[in-house]
């Protein structure tokens, strides 16, 4: 089978916390508390499997979540090519959500910070029409170095690239202009609308497009219930209105939207269908507990 996507991110356990009410600071508060599997790069793989494009995933785990971590994948339609780390365990996020459902995290990258180049070797790119890379990849050296020289490596090969901005909290740590440097000459930049904010400085789209298209071929803004827009350096080229939804929990609901973009981009279909599939995927994904597609691939 011909591969035609590779995602490159975090693999995580998701521990999803909803309170029953307002945090009672020193004391108690009931809550519904679920673990789930997690990690933006997993999540985006799943659901690309799940739309029915054949995916090859990549990442690191703890050594002795290695095996079931790779079986799981499978049954779930995704190639996964998981590094074990002795030392560190597999990443584990707290979620924490409010009654809107929106979501804060506490984040314990675990493995995924000891991503390394002999993880990523070059062949991992053979066959596969677009490499997406998982913004969390680029917020650590070791990772981050590896994952620059897999995307040039495509670059070479003219795959399309393509990175998720992934995190607001990150993203401010590290600073938007060593984040645009980083992904200067990627085909395209997924953000949401606070993530474009911050890299772009701008909370108007126009501006967005102008600012982060000199960096980025295409730019994805993912407007969350007000749809999504797509635009290059001159302005903003389409865009396609959200869809109602009855809100369970936010959590990957970018990542649902981007295989949906990329999805409906490996099939060439227009670009106003690829925002559609992308914003439908969104919406399925908002209406689940969870970041991953309940459907095994169609």
């Amino acid at each position: 089978m011909t591969l035609s996507a590779l995602v490159v991110g975090d693999v995580m356990t998701d521990v999803i916390v909803r309170p029953h009410g307002p945090m009672v600071i020193g004391s108690d508060r009931a809550a519904t508390i679920r673990s789930h599997p997690g990690g933006s790069g997993a999540n985006q793989a799943e659901w690309l499997a799940a739309l029915g494009v054949p995916t090859r995933f990549a990442a690191r785990v703890g050594a002795g979540d290695q095996e079931t971590l790779a079986t799981s994948f499978r049954a779930r339609g995704v190639e996964a090519v998981l590094a074990a780390d002795p030392a560190l365990p597999t990443g584990v996020l707290v979620t924490l959500l409010d009654e809107s459902g929106e979501r804060s995290f506490l984040t314990d990258r675990g493995a995924n910070v000891s991503l390394s180049a002999t993880d990523l070797p070059t062949d991992l790119l053979d066959d596969v029409g677009v490499v997406l890379v998982s913004g969390y990849s680029l917020f650590a050296d070791g990772p981050r170095a590896a994952v620059l020289a897999l995307l040039a490596s495509a670059r070479e090969r003219g795959i399309e690239t393509a990175i998720d901005a992934a995190s607001t909290g990150f993203l401010a740590e590290v600073g938007p202009d060593r984040f645009l440097e980083w992904a200067t000459g990627t085909s395209l930049l997924l953000a949401n609308a606070a993530e474009a904010a911050l890299l772009a400085g701008s909370d108007e789209p126009q501006s967005q497009c102008a600012r982060l298209g000199e960096r980025c071929e295409t730019i994805i803004l993912k407007q969350g219930a007000a749809g999504a827009s797509v635009g290059t350096r001159q302005g903003i080229s389409a865009s396609a209105e959200g869809l109602p939804a009855d809100v369970v929990d936010s959590t990957g609901a970018g990542d649902a939207f981007a295989a949906g973009f990329l999805a409906a981009r490996l099939a060439a279909l227009p670009l106003e269908e690829q925002l559609a599939r992308g914003i439908a995927a969104g919406a399925r994904a908002v209406a689940r507990l969870g970041g991953r597609p309940d459907s095994t691939p169609n």
